[in-house]
Parts: C-alpha cells; structure tokens; sequence
C-alpha cells in the first residue's frame, strides 16, 4: 500500500518502510510525526482519491535526523558591467521513515472500464455538431471575400492618396579654386 501525502509545499509518494527526506519538520530525532493532508491511498487496482484531501486518512512516520544538504554555489554576473555577487545555500531537510499508513472514509476511483466508455459517447456526440458546422463554413469564406475585397479597396485608396515627393539631389560641391602666386 502506498500514499500521496503534502508537507513542506510539496507532496511525496511513500510505503510503509520508505525514508524521506522532507522540507525541515520542527521535531527532535526519535520523535513520531504524522501526516494528515492525504491526497491519495492506494495499492494496485484499488485506489482512493480525495477532493482534495481524503479526511480521515494519516500517514506517520519516525524522525531519523535533521540536517542540511550540499552547498550550492550561487553566482550573479554581468560582463563589461563590473558586477559579481558571489553566494552558497544549504537547505535544512528531515529525514522520516514511514512507519504506517491509515485510510478510512475514503472514496473509491472510478473503474477504468467505465471510462472507457465514455470517448465513445462523445465520438458521437462530435458527428451531429459537424454536420451543422458546414454551413458556418461557407459563412467565414464569405467573410474571408469580404475582407479581401475591403484590403483591395484600402489599398486603392492608399495608392491614390500618397504623393510622391521628388527625391532631393545631393548639392553640387564647389571646386575649390587654387591660387597662383
């Protein structure tokens, strides 16, 4: 049996026996913690689904450490711009092993037989709307016609109401005159 259960912003899929590493838990090693934001408890075919929760249902686990992970350098740079900020993370983690999983009021998922039949339901459901669609089809190719017909309109207007200015000539450089003495 398993279960998918939030803490700490994330959620996390675990069995019975399984070790976590968790976003840090306010808890002293040894202590027991339980988990009641279940999303989901299920083994094989037999599978309970919350809306969003399933009320009821916990999973709890045994604190085995608290510690922090690796450092991860952080860096900010932007060439010819004289800027550098130089920086490194730890991120604190608890590490729980899942000692047992409880489900009770919990729904059943919809078989997935049943959902099988419904895409054939709306195969036909989609046939009779796209019969009646053909005609909305000859209404957007008039529209089309109508729009092309505008676009030659508009650009005749265009053409005759733009004047052409005369491109200016460059001015004629003088010659500089040389003197004799």
């Amino acid at each position: 049996m398993y279960a998918v259960f939030r803490t700490g912003g994330k959620q996390y899929r675990a069995a019975k026996g399984d070790v976590l590493r968790l976003e840090k838990i306010e808890a002293d090693e040894g202590a027991t913690v339980e988990f009641d934001e279940v999303l989901l408890i299920g083994e094989g075919r037999d599978i309970n689904v919350g809306n969003p929760l399933l009320s009821g249902s916990l999973v709890s686990g045994k604190v085995l450490s608290q510690g922090r992970t690796k450092k991860v350098n952080i860096v900010k740079f932007k060439r010819r711009k004289n800027y550098l900020r130089q920086g490194s993370h730890r991120q604190f983690y608890t590490e729980v092993e899942i000692t047992g999983i409880s489900a009770s009021g919990a729904k059943k998922a919809a078989p997935k037989d049943e959902a099988a039949g419904k895409p054939a339901a709306k195969k036909a459901a989609a046939k009779k709307p796209a019969a009646k669609k053909k005609p909305a089809k000859k209404a957007a190719a008039k529209k089309k016609s109508a729009s092309a017909d505008q676009k030659k309109s508009a650009s005749a207007d265009r053409k005759t109401s733009t004047k052409k200015t005369a491109a200016k000539k460059p001015a004629a450089k003088k010659k500089a005159s040389k003197k004799t003495s």
